[in-house]
């Protein structure tokens, strides 16, 4: 049996997947590169985003030699969509990886958001729902029948970009907040979705926010997969995330550390979608689109 690895370079992390030919998980990494760092500003990555994103390449390459992986699968999402400079990480990463990086647009990244969804919610099946998955750059959503996507749309707002854009002070004020909720409204009022549908939240926003709903010590997959969250409970996080510090955030159980500056923006996408389409539940889901490509692969 040969293990299959996949690499998604987000806007924020970059994450290591490895699976086995039936799919089942071998390594689970993430790693925070921020490779999206000032690019909302900038339109360019910066130096040290490259530099410390090149380091966990490196890293992964060694991982993936301990695992007797060749050529892993490499995919990149909305940093290097938009950067101008995105050259100067995908060059020296591909000669890292020893594979060359796909980047994919937003109808890709929607695609496989739900494909791993599909396949780790099966409970999901023949009902309508929709996939949001909430990245440092851009949020993708699909919306579903249930046994198919009947739309995909990718809209250039994400944790990393808007934090930056509108949360200037620790923690962050009223105006910043009404700000931030006012660009993300602008963004879902030209989108036309279903209402009253289940939300199915991917990526480590939704993953973070559910560890720190079920304050875990240690992040655990399978407990944060299929967990339900009520609209009232996502309201009263987003409130109470949005009233500490950074360093508060950072002490909370289940916290990332590395998410507790960006959390907040990321957390009121979520909060703001489900209110706008008065859905019932937000449901967290673990795997994200590198594990929609490695299902993919599987099959293949």
């Amino acid at each position: 049996m040969s293990n299959i690895a996949i690499i998604d370079i987000g806007t924020n992390t970059l994450l290591l997947l490895i699976v086995d030919d039936q799919a089942r998980r071998v390594v689970d990494l993430c790693r925070f590169g921020r490779l999206g760092k000032g690019l909302d500003a900038s339109g360019r990555l910066a130096a040290e985003s490259i530099a410390n994103s090149l380091e966990i390449c490196r890293e992964y390459r060694r991982v993936m030699d301990e695992h007797d992986v060749r050529v892993p699968h490499v995919i990149g999402t909305q940093a290097l969509r938009e950067a101008a400079n995105a050259a100067e990480f995908v060059r020296p990463a591909e000669q890292i990886l020893g594979a060359s990086i796909e980047v994919i647009d937003g109808a890709r990244e929607a695609e496989l958001a739900f494909v791993s969804v599909a396949r780790a919610l099966p409970d999901l099946a023949g009902k309508p729902y929709i996939v949001v998955d909430v990245g440092g750059g851009s949020t993708e959503l699909i919306a579903s029948d249930g046994v198919h996507v009947t739309s995909a749309t990718s809209v250039p707002i994400g944790a990393v970009r808007l934090f930056e854009r509108h949360l200037r002070t620790d923690p962050p004020g009223e105006s910043e907040l009404r700000a931030l909720d006012a660009t993300i409204d602008a963004r879902l009022a030209t989108l036309s979705l279903p209402a009253r549908v289940p939300i199915v939240g991917t990526a480590g926003t939704a993953t973070t926010l559910a560890a720190v709903h079920l304050a875990l010590t240690a992040y655990d997959p399978d407990a944060v997969t299929g967990l339900r969250i009520s609209p009232a409970a996502l309201a009263a996080h987003y409130a109470r995330l949005a009233a500490m510090t950074t360093a508060e955030r950072r002490m909370l159980p289940g916290m990332e550390p590395q998410r507790a500056d960006v959390i907040v923006a990321g957390v009121a996408i979520y909060a703001r979608i489900v209110s706008k389409l008065q859905a019932p539940v937000l449901i967290v889901c673990d795997r994200g689109i590198r594990w929609g490509l490695a299902y993919e692969l599987a099959a293949s």
